[in-house]
């Protein structure tokens, strides 16, 4: 047999070169065609790298950012540089390790310096915020929760100014600067997210300093910190008129709280036939609601007590009955707005959840955990809720209140975000949940019937038979994104395997660090 397949090989080495296709020419046709693909996906710019782009104006400029507490931290300035005055506003830091471009403008971050966890930032770019989307034309492109940029400022560890992404076609530092918002980078995000966790999220100040000037020693006057604190942040953000967000394929239309509401909320309720109709924070929309099938409230800025006028137009809808009854689903500060509405109270968390892995129980089925994107500052107090209501999720983490229900109407809340198009989307099913009911309760109104459920809830744990335990297990881990990290993360490979000996089990730790 050896001699068969030395044959047969020489034959086929021995073919002509046109008959005979080469890996060169093979990886070309490769990669015409993913460019191609590509190309018809993302456009004429599908394959732009830092290269493609106008270059990164950022400067690199000296600047300090400087806590309620007298902490000072420097760094480098990105984007755009720091006003004369400086940039004035509550530091946050969010956990979240992709995303940048949908946080920046959420416009739930508004007037808020937005520290960022994860190291590395900037390394995919940013696309074209020019672009609208294909499913809802009055709305951004995916990838942006609303027109503009809403964070005051972006704090990072490592700004990459080189990306590259089939669908970029600018650098973050670009963005940053058209829209007049400065970033840092250079910043030790460790000790920053430290100093938040121990005293609770601070107002700061980032100011551009000379090369020989000396790091400052106060982030400003009490004045200014109470003035910033004052600010009603939902009016700000809200908008002015009526807009009609009108679906393709309409079977549902339902009034929307418009407190600063995400696009990707819109984009979610679009693809499933449903026309929304987004008022104003402080519009009274009971005409409006007798001709719609349900009522949802969005998220929002600042603090939810400031929107009495909003609490006062939902307790009105919470009080309806009959055939003027309609669902009404919140979302984050709609949560909150909801609770306040029916009789419960909130409360200022230290320094509030923010970021993509915040784990969430589930009351209705015990055991059911789902990991939910987050960005609140506030929560509703779970210990005075009224009669009929009770808590729908609860945070594993803190154990704050993460959504309500009512007990016999169709009525939920969620503080965490299902839209989230960062990711992850393990609570979307909450869309189909309030659509159901909307669905339900127009045809009960039709026949002149009652509705049997007021909502139908999935089911989202399946329990199975447990596998036998492992006897050998094989750890990977994940190095550090620089050299500096790597004896962080052995440290952390290390520390578990105490664990697997103490239950018997073969363990081989292998690590992918940098060092």
């Amino acid at each position: 047999m050896r001699p068969r397949r030395a044959n047969m090989f020489l034959a086929r080495a021995a073919r002509p070169a046109v008959v005979r296709p080469t890996r060169r020419w093979l990886q070309t046709k490769l990669v015409e065609r993913s460019r191609r693909a590509l190309e018809k996906r993302g456009g004429r710019h599908a394959l732009a790298t830092s290269a493609d782009v106008p270059p990164d104006p950022s400067t690199y400029a000296r600047v300090a950012l400087i806590l309620e507490d007298g902490s000072v931290f420097e760094g480098k300035s990105f984007g755009a540089e720091p006003p004369a005055g400086g940039t004035f506003a509550e530091v946050v830091f969010q956990t979240g390790m992709v995303g940048y471009a949908e946080a920046l403008t959420d416009p739930s971050y508004r007037g808020q310096s937005l520290a960022m966890t994860y190291p590395m930032i900037g390394n995919y770019g940013v696309p074209d915020n020019a672009e609208k989307c294909k499913i809802q034309p009055l709305l951004p492109r995916r990838s942006f929760e609303s027109n503009s940029i809403h964070a005051a400022a972006i704090i990072c560890q490592d700004y990459s100014n080189h990306f590259s992404h089939w669908e970029a076609t600018q650098s973050l530092g670009r963005w940053l600067s058209d829209q007049g918002v400065p970033g840092v980078t250079g910043i030790d995000t460790r000790r920053l997210t430290k100093v938040l966790r121990e005293h609770g999220s601070m107002v700061g100040r980032i100011v551009k300093l000379g090369e020989k000037d000396a790091l400052p020693a106060t982030h400003g006057t009490v004045e200014e910190a109470a003035t910033l604190r004052a600010r009603h942040l939902v009016e700000e953000v809200s908008i002015t008129e009526p807009i009609v967000y009108k679906a393709q394929n309409e079977k549902l239309s339902i009034i929307a709280v418009d407190c600063g509401m995400k696009a990707n909320m819109v984009r979610e309720f679009n693809r499933r036939g449903v026309t929304v109709t987004a008022v104003p924070w402080d519009h009274d929309f009971s005409a409006l609601l007798d001709r719609a099938d349900g009522l949802f409230v969005s998220n929002g800025p600042g603090d939810p007590e400031q929107c009495s006028l909003t609490i006062n137009h939902l307790r009105n809808a919470l009080e309806r009955e009959g055939d003027a009854l309609r669902p009404i689903f919140g979302i984050c500060l709609g949560n909150q707005l909801t609770g306040l509405a029916c009789g419960a109270s909130t409360v200022k968390m230290p320094f509030g959840n923010r970021g993509q892995n915040q784990p969430v129980l589930d009351a209705l089925q015990p055991g059911a955990c789902m990991v939910t994107s987050q960005n609140h500052g506030y929560a509703v107090d779970p210990t005075n809720l009224p009669d009929g209501w009770q808590a729908l999720y609860t945070n594993a983490n803190d154990l704050t209140n993460e959504g309500l229900v009512h007990s016999s109407k169709p009525f939920f809340t969620a503080q965490f975000h299902p839209e989230a198009h960062g990711g992850p989307t393990d609570a979307s099913y909450l869309f189909d949940v309030f659509t159901d009911s909307c669905s339900r309760y127009k045809a009960a109104r039709v026949d002149g019937r009652a509705v049997d459920k007021a909502l139908n809830w999935p089911k989202t744990i399946h329990y199975r038979t447990p596998p036998a335990f492992p006897k050998k297990v094989l750890l990977l881990g994940s190095g550090g994104l620089s050299i500096g990290q790597a004896g962080e993360f052995d440290y952390s490979g290390t520390d578990r395997r105490p664990i697997f000996a103490d239950d018997f089990t073969n363990h081989a730790p292998l690590s992918h660090s940098g060092a």
